[in-house]
């Protein structure tokens, strides 16, 4: 056997193990049985269709709102519809979304955080004719991830107005504090009090979509999303997803443990203990459809972690 021959059956060799440990891998992290995923799959779109039922949501021969349609990114390769619901994951299944729809095996890491929400080559549902638009939703696997509403508030508190974002930081806090502010004194950074009592006193409908309600993002009970999964959930589910729509190995979604800063119960609980009543109330009212749909409850934890 020549050299030359001998290099060649390594390289094969070792391309084969590589394709064993991907193909492998996402199994091995899938955590929880299909069979079990399935069940609370199919109990969580029970309870979504029952209160959707129940609180007169559902008007299936509605016409798809357009900022609806905007949420929602395709991938013809796959098959495959994701809702953007920022604050839970978004860049990271954005990034999934890019590669399936190029056809690149690559690792996520690869794509640029930041270029990921500017790129022009994502494409949104609201991009095709509406009779194309219904063909694609009734063919395609329709996905959407939720987040405990209050965690997803103080996490886009955190990011938005804490961080260096000229938008954010800059226009929408001078908004907030010329809103809050006694004699327009506009030092230091918006406070979560007057965050949150901005939120509460603004139209629902027109909110930033990263405290936007989940529900008037992805539309849920006018779209039979065929996944429904969860921040809390996000290995399991995502593992499945993956699985589900045939998307190279290769292609995971990254490990939280690269995220260390990211907000937890425990961050979301201290922030609450900087509200009243009066402001937990409002806040609860308007989440209150997140809420119910997704079946997320106000904690023993959060509630004695406010006062007044």
């Amino acid at each position: 056997m020549t050299h030359l021959l001998k290099k060649l059956l390594i390289f094969l060799l070792l391309c084969t193990l590589l394709g064993f440990f991907f193909s492998t891998q996402r199994h091995a992290e899938t955590t929880v049985h299909k069979e079990d995923w399935l069940k609370i799959q199919n109990d969580r779109k029970t309870r979504l269709d029952s209160i959707c039922l129940s609180k007169n949501l559902t008007n299936l021969k509605r016409k798809l709102n357009v900022q609806v349609s905007r949420q929602l990114f395709v991938d013809e390769n796959y098959k495959f519809i994701y809702c953007e619901v920022p604050k839970v994951g978004c860049s990271n299944w954005k990034k999934i979304v890019l590669l399936l729809m190029l056809n690149l095996s690559r690792d996520t890491f690869e794509v640029s955080q930041k270029e990921i929400h500017k790129t022009n080559l994502l494409k949104r549902l609201s991009s095709y004719p509406p009779k194309q638009q219904e063909e694609l939703l009734n063919s395609f696997t329709k996905v959407m991830f939720t987040r405990h509403p209050l965690e997803r508030l103080v996490s886009a508190y955190r990011d938005k107005l804490l961080g260096n974002e000229p938008y954010y930081s800059g226009t929408v806090a001078n908004q907030i504090k010329a809103l809050f502010r006694k004699g327009k004194n506009f030092t230091g950074a918006v406070t979560f009090q007057e965050f949150v009592n901005y939120i509460v006193t603004s139209n629902k409908e027109y909110l930033d979509v990263h405290w936007k309600p989940m529900s008037l993002l992805c539309d849920p009970c006018n779209i039979q999303y065929d996944i429904l999964g969860k921040y809390e959930t996000l290995e399991d589910d995502v593992n499945h997803t993956l699985n589900r729509i045939r998307a190279p190995e290769i292609i995971r979604y990254p490990d939280s443990k690269f995220y260390p800063q990211r907000t937890n119960k425990n961050l979301t609980t201290q922030y609450l203990r900087k509200m009243d009543w009066n402001q937990i109330q409002k806040l609860m009212e308007l989440y209150q459809i997140d809420f119910s749909l997704f079946n997320y409850t106000f904690t023993a934890e959060m509630k004695m972690s406010f006062s007044g």
